[in-house]
């Protein structure tokens, strides 16, 4: 593991300063065009920043929101926060934390010795006039040595944020071993297909958790069309989940376009109405994984209210993060299933043109269904009616 120094990025220990900043999560540090004035910069909630080489995408902004209000909340609660940004790249997400979440430490790490200046460039706008607080650090080494020797040397962390490509499963136990009990992990996957249960030789987040004698539960549960990317909070502790009630499989008919959530004691025997309750091979079966919700309504409504606090939200028209958590919180309803309906396969089925997103949702109300917008896709809800019904009533919907 190399420890980088500001100075010198030579291999001795980095003294970490304390923030300047007062206690106002909008308050603006030294503009990084001082900081290094040939460099190009962006700008990203007020912190100017240099992106060097590293691999950086903007549209990711998002879930760096929802990381620092995570964090920032459990600060809240807890007193304080140390948190280990895993893979960091150029170091934007740590700067976040230390500003805006005002984490009392971050260690900044990303295997890429080549981003190294890039990094302390950047952290070095949160500076201060003593060097006894030790705020962050940065390294460079395997996102999994890092985390396994944290672990090792019992140096625990309140949030963990591994950003990484592809599937997540690699960097689970060690991210686990690392991570205080009633501590976060937000968990990034760019593997839709083993992350929807289509691999289950991969252990997933539960599973791996479950292995260790852990129970998580997701805090929230975020999708971009970028990538695409699943970003997770899982809230981790000790214990198992009551009867697996959450964990098991997902159904999907590719003949009527039903999907059912089945448990493990339902394995065998696992069917659709369609085919009058015998085995059908129109049926697509994902898992095991999370069949359980996928927010927690009061955690996301702490976050929206902190988030108009900072003023990250706008009285005159909503802005895209609070459209996102306010959406979240309408996904919460415990009526509504595990998935989401498009309206444009209800139309396909239904050989129609696809019925307006509002009306068919307010033609669902009055029918008794509980039914929400999805934040994946601009064209599709999360309902409890069954597919056959949402055909019949945008047929209905047709005639007017």
């Amino acid at each position: 593991m190399i420890i980088t120094s500001a100075k010198t990025l030579s291999s001795s220990p980095f003294l970490l300063r304390s923030s300047p900043y007062p206690q106002n999560p909008n308050s603006k540090p030294v503009s990084a065009s001082q900081a290094f004035p040939e460099s190009e910069y962006r700008t990203e909630r007020g912190l100017t920043f240099d992106t060097g080489d590293s691999f950086f995408r903007p549209e990711s902004a998002t879930g760096r929101d929802l990381g620092v209000l995570a964090a920032s909340l459990y600060k809240k609660s807890k007193g304080g926060v140390r948190i280990l940004d895993a893979m960091c790249g150029c170091g934007i997400r740590s700067l976040r934390y230390l500003v805006e979440a005002e984490a009392d430490f971050v260690l900044v790490n990303d295997a890429n010795e080549d981003y190294g200046r890039t990094i302390l460039e950047n952290l070095s706008q949160v500076l201060g006039d003593s060097e006894e607080e030790r705020r962050w650090v940065v390294t460079h080494s395997d996102a999994n040595r890092v985390m396994t020797e944290c672990y090792l040397r019992r140096d625990f962390y309140d949030l963990i944020d591994v950003d990484s490509f592809g599937s997540e499963s690699s960097f689970l136990r060690s991210a686990y071993n690392a991570l205080k009990l009633d501590g976060l992990f937000y968990i990034t996957s760019t593997d839709g297909y083993s992350s929807g249960g289509h691999r289950p030789y991969h252990r997933g987040a539960l599973r791996e958790a479950s292995v260790l004698g852990f129970r998580v539960t997701p805090l929230f549960s975020y999708y971009s069309y970028h990538g695409p990317v699943f970003r997770v909070m899982l809230r981790m502790n000790r214990g198992k989940h009551p009867e697996n009630r959450n964990y098991g499989f997902i159904s999907y008919c590719t003949e009527c376009g039903s999907s059912e959530a089945f448990l493990w004691n339902e394995l065998g025997r696992i069917c659709c109405p369609c085919n009058d309750a015998k085995v059908s091979r129109s049926l697509i079966v994902s898992g095991p994984l999370w069949i359980g919700p996928l927010h927690d309504a009061a955690y996301l409504t702490e976050m929206l209210n902190l988030a108009e606090q900072w003023g990250w939200t706008s009285n005159e028209s909503e802005t895209d993060l609070e459209k996102l958590l306010k959406q979240m919180i309408e996904e919460s309803d415990p009526k509504l299933p595990f998935g989401y309906i498009k309206l444009d396969e209800v139309a396909s089925r239904a050989k129609i043109n696809s019925p307006p997103l509002r009306t068919m949702m307010g033609a669902l109300h009055k029918e008794g269904y509980a039914v929400s917008r999805s934040h994946i896709a601009s064209n599709a809800i999360k309902t409890n009616c069954p597919m056959a019904q949402c055909i019949r009533i945008a047929k209905e919907l047709q005639r007017f």
